[in-house]
């Protein structure tokens, strides 16, 4: 199940990780994320974009690690930090939801979810 998960996730935080490359290209898909607040993306927007792919490889890091793909799945610190990073997938659902994009509640919504709902799988491993 905890294959499955990461794989799951992992699948997840690459699919986020092209929408920002495409947000820093400027292309036309700035409703679909940061609050569908632009159409196209701002300068700041875009730097937003770049620091979420590098959170991203963080995080697929961090659940390789507790998965037991890469060393100290079972330490504190990585245990807290994959609870903590389920929280804050958590409040990805909610704030999703609550978008006032509807583009980015119907994609990044479901996306959330299951993101959710996959680092809580391995969590618990």
């Amino acid at each position: 199940m905890t294959a499955v998960a990461l794989a799951a996730a992992f699948t997840l935080l690459a699919g986020l990780a092209v929408m920002q490359v495409l947000i820093i290209g400027g292309l036309p898909v700035g409703e679909y994320a940061w609050g569908g607040q632009t159409r196209v993306p701002t300068p700041r927007l875009r730097r937003a974009a770049a620091v979420a792919i590098v959170l991203y490889l963080g995080f697929a890091a961090l659940l390789a690690s507790r998965a037991g793909l890469l060393p100290g799945g079972g330490t504190t610190t990585v245990v807290v930090a994959t609870w903590l990073l389920l929280a804050y997938c958590a409040l990805s659902v909610v704030l999703n939801a609550l978008s006032r994009s509807s583009r980015e509640r119907l994609v990044q919504t479901p996306v959330s979810v299951l993101l959710t709902l996959s680092v809580l799988v391995i969590a618990l491993a």
